[in-house]
């Protein structure tokens, strides 16, 4: 699949990564000579509160980087599916971590994907690598970018953090790669 635009948000709880998820898609697209834009948004809690990052990933320059209407949303919380639902645009789709989201869908107009990535992550690594198992499900629907990208780019901030962040490298491949798998693996969503 080649998709030449797409918007993205990305929204869970403090602590989750929703934002280092964005961050790398971000920096992967810009590998790959794309467009990009982050926007990050923050709750007012100190520690836990919602948070959530609009992408923008365009062949062509981006005009703003306020999403709308988002192609896709990934909502690794329920607090994050009953926010965004309305946010996916008609046709679009939200990749729902059903681990933590055990509410209703609303629409009838885009599709649903259900994966529970913190049980999964429980089997794989550990709870902290759902951000990016999540990503590499999203890579693997949209092909929007190249997994070597996103994985480069993991490589490249790993040389730039502390010892015991950059000894986390092997799990967080390991995740995106179990990700990819995962979307690979998954029934057609409704």
């Amino acid at each position: 699949m080649n998709i030449k635009d797409m918007s993205i948000i990305i929204s869970g709880f403090g602590g989750q990564g929703a934002l280092f998820a964005g961050i790398l898609l971000c920096h992967a697209a810009v590998v790959e000579g794309k467009h990009t834009t982050w926007f990050p948004a923050y709750g007012a809690e100190m520690r836990g509160g919602a948070v959530n990052c609009a992408v923008n990933i365009s062949d062509d320059e981006i005009p703003s980087p306020v999403i709308d209407e988002a192609d896709a949303v990934i909502a690794l919380n329920d607090a994050s599916q009953a926010k965004f639902e309305h946010k996916v645009k008609k046709g679009g789709f939200m990749i729902i971590n059903s681990s933590l989201s055990h509410i209703p869908t609303t629409r009838k107009d885009i599709n649903y994907i259900r994966i529970p990535f913190n049980d999964l992550a429980q089997k794989l690594t550990q709870p902290a690598f759902v951000n990016v198992m999540a990503l590499g499900a999203l890579i693997e629907k949209t092909g929007i970018l190249k997994i070597e990208s996103i994985i480069e780019v993991m490589k490249d901030m790993s040389k730039k953090v502390s010892a015991k962040k950059a000894a986390l490298l092997p799990n967080n491949i390991e995740s995106l790669h179990f990700g990819v798998s995962v979307m690979k693996n998954q029934p057609a969503a409704v």
